[in-house]
């Protein structure tokens, strides 16, 4: 999967609003993967707060096991 950086954000009432989004953005990256995520890859998106600082990160992996 091809990297990307989201430099606008979206503006969101809470942290737990945050999450949600993320899950959902992360949920609908991994139905759209169709069988191009493959072993030994990795994706993960991070939120961050106003300040700049990590506040949540979902990191998906995958490997070929021996």
């Amino acid at each position: 999967m091809e990297p990307s950086i989201d430099n606008e954000g979206a503006e969101l009432p809470d942290d737990e609003a945050a999450w949600k989004e993320a899950t959902t953005f992360a949920g609908a990256v991994c139905q759209d993967i169709d069988g191009k995520f493959r072993p030994g890859q990795e994706w993960s998106v991070e939120v961050l707060n106003e300040a700049g600082k990590t506040i949540y990160f979902i990191f998906i992996s995958s490997r070929r096991m021996p």
